[in-house]
């Protein structure tokens, strides 16, 4: 057989694999499959438990009141799930902007915890929620069974102000943290005066204590950043997202608890002097020595590792070239492989390609890069290692 004919016959096996799935398989390379994200939705989010079962939620309905829902995958099974819509009040999230949407965390007993920026316009119908000015913090889990989701719950008490997304961590002892960036009821420093908030829970969510500020350095907050919280195998807790300390002061900061309840301390992961915001996400996601940090500086993407016990990040890298790169996902396999996955072209209101790099286990980039139009308005990607130590991309 000609080797032309025995690609497209290749190519055309794969198609066929993945519309006997419910997503559809986009040609990538040996080593970086493609997927898009479920039943057409946006905004995914991934995550591997220890037993390999993957997790994943996205976003579904209108930009400015949507739901969210979440499927599974088993170890060797070709499909996903039933999905579950996360949210009991419906139209309570939001896609808007790209950074509002909800996020996810798997803790003790493979439980999925999800938590999201409660600025959708069926928000106000949560106990709790207000006008947008107290806009809820919201948080659900899947129930003990594992047939639903518990209602959905508002987990801030005075530090209202969201604008930006908050987050979910959670680790392995039970420990679950919703995090998000708001203002206390005194402060009259704008950006530089919001914060960190963090509201914990031991008992794996059935209850959170009130929230307190992650750290007292007084870093600020870019108001409609994203921003991204994990907790690792060891339990260590990171928070990435980007500061407000000055007018045109934006870094990226990461806090790092090496241990639940420890103090968190402050390291500046990228500075970015700049008069606005960029309306930037971050990433967080298990690593050799505790986390892979991804986050966006002046129109390119970047990548660290952070050891959880030193608290220091390995040097930045990002991947050849150019373009208006956005919301980076890295994800590592057990061989040390790491893969760097971002936007390009997108912006407010406007969709455009995902873009990936390689790099081997001495942080070399390889030859497997590539980049595929598609990503929908308001789109986001994510990526995790399969168990045969390649990798998915979702958009």
């Amino acid at each position: 057989m000609p080797r032309s004919l025995f690609c497209r016959s290749a190519l055309s096996v794969i198609l066929l694999l993945g519309a006997l799935t419910n997503a559809s398989v986009v040609a990538g390379s040996e080593r970086v499959a493609l997927i898009h994200t479920p039943e057409g939705g946006i905004q995914p989010q991934a995550v591997v438990d220890d037993l390999g079962t993957l997790h994943l939620i996205y976003y579904s309905g209108n930009a400015d009141g949507g739901d969210v829902f979440y499927v599974k995958q088993n170890p060797g099974a070709s499909s996903f799930s039933t999905p579950l819509r996360v949210n009991s009040n419906p139209d309570s999230a939001m896609a808007v902007g790209s950074i509002r949407g909800a996020q996810l965390a798997v803790g003790r007993h493979q439980r999925p915890h999800v938590a999201w920026d409660g600025l959708g316009k069926g928000a106000a119908r949560v106990p709790g929620g207000k006008d947008k000015t107290h806009a809820p913090m919201l948080y659900a889990r899947l129930n003990d069974a594992g047939s639903r989701f518990e209602p959905e719950r508002n987990v801030i008490s005075y530090a209202f102000g969201l604008d930006g997304g908050g987050s979910v961590a959670a680790d392995p002892k039970g420990n679950v943290y919703v995090t998000w960036h708001g203002s206390s009821l005194s402060n009259t420093n704008g950006e530089a005066g919001r914060a960190v908030y963090i509201a914990r829970s031991s008992d794996e969510g059935r209850t959170f204590q009130a929230e307190t500020p992650a750290t007292s350095q007084p870093t600020g907050a870019c108001g409609c950043c994203g921003m991204k919280a994990f907790a690792d195998s060891s339990g260590a807790v990171y928070l990435l997202y980007r500061s407000a300390s000055e007018m045109v002061n934006r870094s990226e900061m990461l806090l790092i608890s090496p241990r639940p309840n420890a103090d968190f301390v402050v390291a500046n992961a990228h500075p970015w002097r700049t008069g606005s915001c960029p309306m930037s996400s971050a990433g967080l996601s298990e690593g050799k020595d505790g986390a892979l940090a991804a986050w966006e500086t002046t129109g390119q993407v970047y990548f660290a590792s952070v050891n959880g016990s030193t608290q220091q990040l390995s040097p930045p890298q990002s991947p050849a070239g150019t373009g208006k790169r956005k919301h980076p996902i890295a994800v590592s396999n057990k061989r040390g492989e790491i893969l760097l996955a971002w936007t390009e072209g997108t912006g407010w209101a406007k969709g455009g390609a995902v873009a990936w790099q390689l790099y081997d286990s001495a942080g070399k980039p390889t030859a497997d890069k590539g980049r595929v139009e598609g990503v929908p308005v308001w789109g986001l990607v994510t990526a995790y290692a399969k168990p045969d130590q390649s990798f998915m991309i979702i958009y």
